[in-house]
């Protein structure tokens, strides 16, 4: 038969972890693509990009799309295993798991936003330039890469959120280099980081750092205190990071105050770390071309 496309996936994928246990992703792929009676050739299978098989790409979005529904978890890389809201749907013995039936849950929804809460929309729901749909497209799989990068960090210990917020600070062209970031951050070690580092790299300037793995929104009182901090150190910088997200009020205070504070949120450091290639690696580059005018003007 043909290769399934990752919406027909979905309900067979979730049966086949029904039992709770908990399956590697790898060993999934195999087992679906025997129930779907796939060739051969059909598991072999490539993208265009030539990184991945279609098969292998099509049950990742699929498990994606139930983990972002909550119908099932990854407990450790590479792994997955079915929710206890999974069970109650397959209680239900739904004909079919699709997009839309993911929409009937909040956190799905959430995660079908992109910036400023815009829809995703696809070809079918709106006339769209071959340009519009490349770059919607590019914008979910920025989104989703962005959704499974701040999982990632929440599930990873405090110690490698410490190196990332210095390898990412450094990349960004602050600190000097990572031996001089990786000594002035890192003295605190309880659930974030406390320290300092370069504004540039003859240390003309210092820039002090707080960063915490919260799940919890950092409210306003949370900042006043980094700022008292800050001006105990007689300092007029400072970057605040969290994996979770700041209050209207922190936002307001940290505007107002003489103080820079910058506030960066769980959203905010994924998309930092996509652009400075912390925690990701480039899978395919496609060029966009135009016909040069210039090249067949006549002069």
């Amino acid at each position: 038969m043909a290769i399934p496309d990752y919406q027909t996936i979905m309900l067979p994928f979730l049966k086949l972890i029904e039992n709770g246990k908990v399956y590697a992703i790898r060993d999934t792929v195999d087992m679906l693509a025997e129930e779907f009676k796939l060739s051969n050739s059909e598991r072999r299978e490539l993208l265009p990009s030539g990184q991945q098989t279609v098969f292998h790409n099509r049950v990742g979005w699929a498990r994606t799309y139930l983990k972002k529904a909550g119908l099932v978890e990854t407990p450790k890389r590479g792994t997955v295993r079915i929710t206890d809201r999974g069970r109650e749907v397959l209680k239900t013995n739904p004909e079919r798991i699709n997009v839309n039936f993911l929409e009937q849950f909040p956190e799905f929804v959430e995660f079908r936003k992109i910036k400023r809460d815009k829809p995703i929309t696809t070809s079918s729901e709106q006339a769209e330039t071959p340009e519009e749909v490349l770059e919607n497209s590019f914008q979910s799989l920025r989104q989703s890469l962005a959704s499974e990068l701040l999982d990632q960090i929440k599930s990873s210990p405090p110690s490698l959120f410490e190196k990332i917020v210095v390898k990412l600070l450094v990349s960004m062209g602050y600190g000097g280099t990572l031996r001089d970031a990786g000594q002035a951050i890192g003295k605190s070690g309880d659930e974030g980081i406390d320290g300092f580092i370069k504004e540039d790299r003859l240390g003309l300037d210092i820039i002090y750092v707080q960063a915490k793995r919260w799940e919890n929104t950092v409210s306003r009182p949370e900042i006043q205190k980094f700022a008292g901090a800050l001006q105990g150190q007689r300092a007029k910088k400072g970057v605040f990071i969290t994996t979770s997200d700041f209050s209207k009020d922190a936002h307001e205070y940290a505007s107002k105050i003489e103080t820079k504070i910058v506030l960066i949120d769980g959203e905010q450091l994924t998309q930092y770390m996509i652009d400075f290639n912390i925690g990701v690696t480039p899978v395919a580059n496609y060029e966009i071309k135009r016909i040069d005018s210039d090249y067949f003007s006549e002069d």
